[in-house]
């Protein structure tokens, strides 16, 4: 790596912590308001593994339950999130940006699909009913450290992590409209310790690795307990 990539680089990571100590305080303004609009909704504050916030309506049965009903995902990037062209001064474009909020809405919605078609107590299906479980879940405060949407792109990128990114999911009565649960978690890249080459590539694989684990969570969470709060 060059000299003046190196400086480049440990400037864009000074200043990306700096910028993580922001988001760390708009994070958890976040968290008051999801627990304060949970609280509203007649939720209880619950534990489980892997998820970071997570609540549950007391009681509420997963017995009548037999079909999932999964929406589209919704990807939000994070405010302060002002990207660069790899290796360049000038802004991303706005179509590029585009083109990576709808990719990893694609990663995310195709892993919770693949996951959920494995479910042994839940059959995945598109419209409503009264034994449907609506499924949705957003992307928020999406931020991608080196977006690397250009194809032949001859300018190499190294950093410490891929960025983050953090699941606000919500399961519904697909009818009624009823929340039964509601869960917040956050998920940053693989810090390997170490400055490693980041491209497109690494930059899915990571989004696929995170998006999976999260669907694994929820199907395994739905297909363990009779009540989502494990009661």
């Amino acid at each position: 790596m060059k000299t003046s990539q190196s400086l480049s680089t440990l400037r864009k990571l000074c200043l990306g912590g700096a910028l993580a100590l922001l988001a760390a305080h708009a994070s958890a303004a976040g968290r008051d308001r999801i627990g304060a609009e949970s609280s509203a909704d007649g939720l209880e504050k619950i534990s489980i593994k892997g998820i970071d916030f997570a609540y549950a309506r007391p009681g509420a049965s997963l017995v009548s339950y037999k079909k999932i009903m999964l929406d589209p995902i919704e990807v939000a990037f994070r405010k302060d999130w002002k990207p660069n062209r790899s290796g360049s001064n000038l802004p991303l474009p706005a179509k590029e940006r585009e083109g990576i909020r709808q990719g990893v809405a694609k990663i995310v919605l195709d892993e919770f699909t693949k996951e959920l078609q494995r479910s042994t107590q839940y059959q995945l299906v598109t419209t409503a009913g009264p034994d449907v479980l609506r499924a949705k879940a957003r992307i928020v405060d999406l931020y991608v450290n080196a977006p690397d949407t250009v194809s032949m792109n001859v300018t190499r990128t190294y950093t410490l992590s891929t960025g983050e990114m953090t699941l606000l999911a919500e399961l519904f009565d697909s009818e009624t409209g009823q929340v039964v649960a509601r869960v917040l978690d956050r998920s940053e890249g693989r810090d390997t310790g170490h400055f490693v080459l980041t491209d497109s590539v690494v930059n899915d694989m990571e989004s696929r690795l995170t998006a999976s684990a999260w669907a694994r969570i929820l199907r395994k969470r739905l297909e363990s307990a009779q009540t989502f709060d494990g009661k």
